[in-house]
């Protein structure tokens, strides 16, 4: 059982890295019981133990210590959170204080692939219940994120999407800067990626911090839906990134951060290398209450800790790194937000920006295609191992679909019913939407949900959309290659043409893929510019997928890890 770059490997030894990191283990428990496993050598067993010791034992030191003042203090340990502080923390010269509201991700229910989804265990996220929608109707839906070491990397499938050449175009656009750009986003990803699948060195990097590779030896239902697809059109590829995401579309067998059935989040990938430094301080359970403002510049954050409230200086720089609900909740408690919002509440000004809160987006899934199986289906990785990226228009250049294969039943509240225990699914989404909410401060109490009116299917355009999404899972559900697997269509069965809307409307819900609720750009709504800084008041940042101007084609985890990653350029550089 061989450690990976950084020390760090799966199976047994991750369990016995959280022991040891916690101090429950001492380094001859550590080695005799990675020896035990039977294919590590004493010396592989002691370097490790090393690691996993020094992590613990200085963690506890500089928590036990907390300085008055760091250099940066990063708000939010997810997905563009962990590589911020991870990459400032590789300058030895700089000091790093992380703060994380929820616990640690060194669980069996994070680790273990297969034990996705995680939503069971509520206490590893944010919840967030939306308003009574409209077009739903009037159904709320629940949003959730992660709350927990690593954020949504922690929770999620796992799925490795790292967006449309023309997202990032469009990126680079609004905000007149070539860091945005999809050369630089290819190198960057080179830069984060190591890369297990087909040799691209154009496009996929090999030796980078984050494992990636497409599903391993996946659920035959996969490769079944690759054939279906292509037996109506749609092309498939060795890649779901690379050069399938340049062109319209094609299926794929997804990219998946998961190594020998274990999630490699961005915790391993970023915070492990360099938790043993003394300039980096990774601090759960810290709620931060909001950003103290000083003059118009970011001078430290006030956060909940061990039942007291503290605050802590910063010397250089802010970043916000809280995700597209608690971003512009904190901008807002701080005093950054719509003027007349602020005041409503009794919340003294600091920069009036309209945007913050506005512009919400998340890709509008479908959970209504079902079929039931003839025998038992057999789940593997995450239990969604492959998608497709297509077009409901032939005239667009660029997918605007994606529908998803998931090996079990996947079904709303209103479709429960249908349920089967030998059935899977195939969920559409619209991947480009249209509509757009807004998120509003309910009180000055932390505590407080915020409220947010999602809106989707606001625009008349998108039920044409997810209808021909529907129509197309059908055709691939039912196509001659899933037939071994496809008993019957359960869902949506005899439901077509214009009743399909209702059915539709019931089975509308989250992806999981808030963003867009503090936009980059240069325009009267935009709350940060190219830099990411914080319009209005200086050294204060935001690095997460609340500064996308437009969601990204497909799972939003691989962009936030980009968007981390130019942050930190940025910030080294300034």
């Amino acid at each position: 059982m061989r450690a990976d770059a950084y020390g760090r490997h799966p199976g047994a030894a991750d369990e016995l890295e959280a022991w040891a990191i916690r101090g429950a283990v001492t380094r001859e428990q550590f080695v005799a019981a990675s020896l035990s496993l039977g294919d590590t050598s004493a010396a592989e067993a002691g370097e490790l133990a090393g690691k996993a010791i020094a992590i613990g034992e200085n963690q506890r030191s500089l928590r036990a210590n907390l300085r008055d003042c760091y250099d940066y203090i990063v708000c939010g340990s997810g997905s563009s959170g962990c590589v911020v502080a991870g990459r400032l923390a590789e300058n030895p010269e700089v000091s790093v204080l992380l703060l994380e509201a929820g616990g640690t991700d060194d669980l069996a229910s994070i680790l273990f692939a297969s034990s996705y989804p995680v939503s069971r265990f509520r206490q590893l996220f944010w919840q967030f219940r939306g308003s009574p929608e409209p077009n739903l109707h009037g159904r709320r839906i629940h949003q959730l994120m992660g709350k927990v070491l690593g954020g949504g990397s922690s929770v999620n499938t796992m799925v490795w999407a790292r967006g449309h050449q023309a997202d990032f175009d469009a990126w680079a656009h609004a905000v007149d800067d070539q860091a945005w750009s999809y050369a630089n986003a290819l190198r960057c990803y080179r830069k984060a990626e190591d890369w297990r699948g087909r040799p691209d060195p154009e496009r996929r990097g090999t030796g980078g911090p984050v494992w990636v590779q497409p599903a391993q030896d996946p659920c035959p239902l996969a490769p079944a839906m690759l054939e279906a697809a292509a037996s109506v059109g749609i092309p498939s590829f060795d890649d779901h990134n690379g050069a399938m995401m340049e062109g319209g579309g094609g299926a794929a067998i997804a990219n998946l951060i998961v190594k020998d059935g274990r999630r490699r989040n961005m915790v391993t990938s970023y915070l492990y290398p360099v938790m043993d430094q003394p300039n980096l301080t990774v601090l759960t359970a810290a709620t931060v209450r909001r950003v103290t403002i000083l003059n118009g510049a970011a001078v430290g954050v006030e956060f909940d800790h061990g039942g007291k409230i503290h605050t802590v200086r910063a010397s250089r720089e802010v970043v916000l790194s809280m995700g597209a609900f608690n971003t512009p909740r904190t901008l807002m408690l701080s005093g950054v937000g719509d003027e007349a919002e602020l005041k409503r509440l009794g919340i003294p000004v600091e920069a009036h920006l309209p945007g913050v809160g506005r512009n919400f987006q998340d890709h509008t899934l479908v959970a209504t295609c079902l079929w039931e199986s003839p025998q038992p289906v057999a789940p593997s990785n995450n239990k969604a191992e492959a998608t497709l990226f297509w077009r409901s228009d032939s005239r667009l250049s660029v997918p605007d679909i994606q529908p998803f294969l998931i090996e079990v039943p996947h079904l709303t509240e209103p479709h429960l019913s249908s349920s089967l225990p030998n059935a899977w699914s195939l969920s559409p989404s619209i991947i480009r939407p249209r509509s757009r909410g807004r998120l509003r401060l309910r009180s000055t109490d932390r505590a407080d949900a915020i409220g947010l009116d999602w809106n989707p299917l606001g625009d008349p355009e998108e039920m044409r959309v997810l209808k021909f999404a529907t129509e197309l899972c059908r055709e691939i559900g039912n196509a001659p290659a899933m037939r071994p697997f496809a008993q019957r269509e359960v869902l949506p069965a005899s439901v077509y043409g214009a009743d399909l809307d209702g059915f539709i409307r019931n089975g509308v819900t989250s992806y999981g893929h808030a963003s867009c609720t503090a936009k980059m750009g240069r325009d009267s709504m935009s709350v940060v510019d190219g830099n990411l800084k914080v319009y209005g008041i200086s050294n204060l940042r935001i690095a997460d997928g609340s500064v996308m101007p437009e969601i990204t084609t497909g799972n939003t985890m691989a962009p936030c890890v980009l968007i981390g990653e130019v942050a930190a350029e940025k910030i080294r550089a300034a």
